[in-house]
């Protein structure tokens, strides 16, 4: 399992556009609201990404989803989860799709080197 040191240097290391950090939180939506297929050390890497990436900026989900992540992981009533299902759906719609396959084909080699 990667470390969180080793996931931070590799964030550092890289040049994440805000394409990537949509992609992240778009991911982490997915895992919150129960419908990500990923194996749970995946799952944790990500999430560790996302709190690394969480403070730039985006260009389609901004403040507003991340407030709602933090809700979700600290106080998950259910209110709180069903915005977290309505904020993947929409991060789903304004995502493109090989946009988001792109990401994710980069994010499972790159986590691969963590194994």
């Amino acid at each position: 399992m990667a470390t969180e040191e080793q996931i931070t240097n590799w964030a550092n290391s890289m040049r994440f556009t805000a394409s990537d950090i949509d992609c992240t939180t778009a991911v982490v939506l997915k895992i919150l609201d129960q419908k990500c297929k990923m194996e749970s050390i995946a799952k944790h890497a990500v999430v560790m990404l996302y709190d690394i990436l969480k403070t730039q900026s985006g260009h389609a989900l901004g403040p507003e989803v991340h407030r709602t992540i933090e809700s979700a992981r600290y106080q998950p009533t259910d209110e709180v989860m069903l915005n977290i299902h309505k904020l993947r759906v929409h991060a789903e719609s304004v995502i493109d799709k090989p946009v988001m396959k792109t990401y994710k084909q980069m994010l499972r080699e790159e986590l691969e080197k963590f194994s």
